[in-house]
């Protein structure tokens, strides 16, 4: 394998919390790994929400803080919730000082918008459903300003190297289709930002390439992963048939749209005191349930929105118009789908994952911060905490640096890109057995599929890192044999008291529970 060696700190992934943490390690050197474009194929500029930050004179951290311990059922960090939460603010201040455009009251007040199990209205958006495109915007503009920041467009990491449990080098390829022979890159110090896991499932809001694969190559390398069964479904993605679905924002739900069947009855009051507005996992397995029934769930903004949909939510409206629906006049067909990743590369509080040398930050991290089941409009927020956390991190560990020279690399043909059938197979798989309503045998059967899709696929290294986050997802949940949060058993459908342990597993612990299932007669 070809080998580069850089003084530049390697940053894997082009979302907020690479981008952000780029910005906080200049005038260090610095060089970005991102599959597409800056600005796509990234989570974060998809996010619609917001935000979240007590922003109100009536809300303060420590309401943040404990709204976000209750949402997450017990597995919440609380000294993470403090951290994170108690210092919200001053990143709105930052990312407006950076030029986001946050909406604003006449008097010069932010917006803030009520989602879901939040006790005060604390999210600030943009335009309504624009706040991760504009935030992202106004943060590539910067990016591409800096002269100590290259990025490597169309390249995606695919394995860490290691010696003695200390990261050593990142090995990147061609992005594009036709994959090259990898290319190894030798850092000061490494940080994966690369995003979540949702594309892993067939129905998800996920960008394409979010397949967990970030997640997959560092527990490939050895990392310990933490909450991996914990996977948030959005209840609203709009059930149109596209690949990924796009969202329905929660904001829509706070502003009074409310959710209905085909026959109109509006079913989520039976189901919750806080009826459209209850926790994510709640309103998810209703609608999984209506859809299941067949009853085609669908989300009704007209008498809440009317017109308004139009101007305040650009996003939704965009997706309904290509699919011939009108928001003003007809209700949205909505499903439940894979989100967002509240498991993922374990980290401390200071971003260091249990491999030497690695820091984490964003979708790919698991801080302790979200428990079973995020809080809306906390995963930006965690992304930009982290972020400065682990970019100080680097700096303590590096001597002073302003300047290196640009990192050349010419790719060689040789790689093997993932099959696509696999990928699909894989993906249906996740969707039909590990989704938002689990049980012993759907999760067996998932372990032995996913084995005998590697032992078909097996020679990409990008296929290897989606199926190595599939079963540590898949084992994780057989193993919790309890209902949590976004993790629900059906054979199992009670939690174990209040609080809930964390978990935290390698891929040799899944892989020796997989085939031990495996091998053994059905």
């Amino acid at each position: 394998m070809k080998t580069v060696t850089t003084d530049r700190i390697v940053i894997v992934g082009a979302g907020l919390g690479a981008l952000y943490a780029a910005l906080k390690l200049a005038p260090r050197p610095v060089l970005m790994i991102s599959p597409e474009v800056l600005g796509e194929g990234a989570s974060s500029a998809w996010a619609q929400g917001g935000v979240a930050a007590a922003m109100d004179q009536a809300d303060s951290p420590e309401n943040h803080a404990n709204d976000t311990v209750k949402a997450g059922a017990g597995t919440v960090d609380p000294k993470i919730a403090d951290l994170v939460t108690r210092h919200a603010r001053d990143f709105i201040l930052d990312l407006t000082e950076l030029g986001t455009p946050f909406d604003r009251t006449d008097d010069g007040q932010y917006v803030l918008s009520l989602e879901a199990a939040h006790s005060f209205a604390r999210v600030v958006r943009v335009e309504g459903d624009q706040a991760g495109a504009e935030i992202m915007a106004a943060l590539i503009e910067q990016v591409r300003q800096s002269p100590t920041i290259q990025v490597l467009e169309g390249t995606m990491a695919v394995g860490l190297d290691t010696e003695d449990g200390k990261v050593t080098g990142i090995a990147i390829q061609d992005a594009a289709e036709d994959r090259s022979a990898p290319v190894m890159v030798r850092g000061a110090a490494y940080l994966l930002a690369g995003g979540g896991s949702g594309g892993l499932y067939a129905l998800t809001t996920n960008p394409p390439r979010i397949r967990g694969q970030v997640i997959g190559m560092a527990a490939r390398a050895g990392a310990k992963i933490a909450d991996a069964e914990f996977v948030q479904f959005h209840p609203t993605a709009i059930d149109v048939g596209e690949d990924p679905a796009p969202l329905a924002t929660e904001a829509l739900r706070g502003e009074g749209a409310i959710l209905i069947n085909k026959d109109g009855e509006r079913f989520m009051t039976s189901v919750h005191p806080n009826a459209e507005l209850a926790p994510r996992d709640i309103v998810a397995r209703a609608i999984f349930a209506q859809t299941q029934a067949g009853n085609r769930p669908m989300l009704d903004t007209r008498e809440a929105l009317g017109a308004k949909v139009k101007q305040l939510f650009l996003t939704a409206t965009d997706a309904c118009t290509r699919n011939g629906i009108d928001p003003e006049f007809e209700p949205i067909p909505v499903a439940a789908a894979a989100h967002y990743h509240m498991g993922g590369i374990a980290v401390d509080d200071h971003g260091r994952a249990s491999l030497d040398g690695l820091w984490v930050c964003g979708e790919a991290a698991s801080t302790g911060l979200h428990g079973a089941n995020r809080l809306a409009s906390n995963g930006l927020l965690e992304a930009l905490v982290f972020a400065r956390i682990c970019a100080e991190g680097i700096e303590a560990q590096l001597p002073e640096m302003s300047d290196a020279s640009e990192v050349e690399i010419s790719f060689d043909t040789g790689g093997t890109p993932p099959d696509a059938a696999g990928v699909q197979e894989l993906r249906q798989t996740m969707t039909n057995l590990v989704g938002v309503v689990r049980d012993r045998e759907g999760l067996e059967n998932a372990l032995r599929k996913i084995d005998a899709l590697e032992k078909a696929y097996g020679d990409s290294p990008s296929f290897m890192n989606m199926t190595a986050t599939a079963t540590m997802i898949a084992a994780c949940a057989l193993m919790r044999e309890e209902s949590r949060g976004a993790h629900f058993r059906s054979d199992f459908p009670e939690a174990n008291g209040e609080t809930g342990e964390r978990s935290l597993i390698t891929l040799d612990q899944a892989i020796a529970l997989r085939t031990r299932i495996t091998e053994t007669p059905t």
